[in-house]
């Protein structure tokens, strides 16, 4: 089979899975909605109360999900790259700490929704640019500097966070507890993520086979004429902000980023081309997925969507771990 037919039929394979998680999202939950309702409710008609739910709830949670988990499965990929680490994550510099001492602080204050998601990306990057800082020393960054600079400021922003949820008050503490471990049911509007996702797989797909070269090294790259300094800051402030992007909207999921694209690449392969794309659409979909059992598994009462990720993740990154060690080990 030709390399580009095998490209689309994934990439045709990934879209309909999204849509299908979609479609079960705006089904699923504690009050049925028969797929008829759905569609009568999406195309403007009025199915009573099922369009106040479709239009006003889950519709806009389903596509904040998907957005969500496409920017942390992207960034996962994007940063797998650059540290050349199968185990790079989008939290491991620190990003997801950063947002979630300004979630926590705003919440302590108590502002609003629009406060919340504002002081969690402020602060994400802030982490970003104290890493980058750090990290940028004679003779500019390495990938182990950074990963290493990373991994510190990581476990600062995480005492900080242990220090807030000590001395929180105690009528808000669910509230903080819940956004740490992931939650989607203060979603706003999903236009300017969906957009954000759109813009930096827009922006990360022309350097493509760039990244395919940086994957075999910075001297490799280098020598067969890649820009590696620019492009490495690239790549890095370009995951940074999908991250921050989708830890303010989603609070800290872990393991999209990190299973996604190992995932992806058991399937597609390694060609940056098609797993940048495929791996949006799949941590996209995985996400969306999480939310609807999160919801569901003890309706009325919902789970923190970073939980269902977790069960998720853990043993499917076992069976990837079992899968890659040599045989007789």
């Amino acid at each position: 089979m030709p390399t580009r037919r095998r490209a689309l039929l994934i990439l045709a394979a990934l879209t309909s899975l999204a849509l299908l998680s979609i479609a079960m999202a705006l089904t699923v939950g504690s009050l049925g909605i028969s797929p008829g309702e759905v569609w009568l409710s999406l195309s403007g008609g009025d199915a009573g109360m099922a369009s106040e739910v479709v239009r006003g709830l889950r519709l806009p949670r389903a596509l904040t999900g998907f957005a969500c988990g496409g920017l942390l499965a992207l960034s996962g990929a994007l940063l797998q790259v650059l540290l050349r680490n199968p185990l790079a994550d989008p939290y491991v510099l620190g990003i997801s700490g950063g947002a979630g001492i300004g979630a926590l602080l705003a919440m302590i204050l108590g502002l609003g929704v629009a406060g919340i998601n504002g002081l969690a990306f402020v602060g994400a990057l802030a982490a970003m640019l104290l890493v980058f800082g750090l990290a940028n020393g004679e003779g500019g960054w390495t990938q182990s500097r950074l990963l290493l600079t990373g991994v510190i400021v990581a476990a600062g922003c995480g005492a900080v966070v242990a220090l807030m949820l000590a001395v929180a008050p105690d009528d808000r503490l669910r509230g903080m507890l819940f956004w740490l471990m992931g939650d989607l049911s203060q979603t706003g509007e999903p236009g300017l993520v969906l957009l954000l996702l759109l813009l930096i797989l827009l922006l990360a797909l022309p350097f493509a086979r760039e990244l395919n070269l940086l994957a075999r090294g910075a001297d490799v790259a280098q020598a067969l004429g890649v820009a590696v300094r620019p492009l490495r800051r690239g790549v890095y402030f370009v995951a940074s902000l999908a991250t921050a992007a989708a830890v303010t909207h989603a609070g800290a999921v872990g393991f999209v980023g990190l299973i996604v694209p190992h995932l992806v690449r058991l399937a597609a392969g390694n060609d940056q081309r098609l797993l940048l794309p495929a791996s949006a659409l799949a941590g996209g979909s995985l996400l969306v997925i999480a939310d609807t059992l999160a919801r569901t598994v003890l309706a009325p009462r919902q789970l923190p969507v970073g939980v269902l990720t977790a069960l998720i993740g853990v043993p499917v990154f076992l069976f990837l771990l079992a899968r890659a060690s040599p045989r007789g080990a």
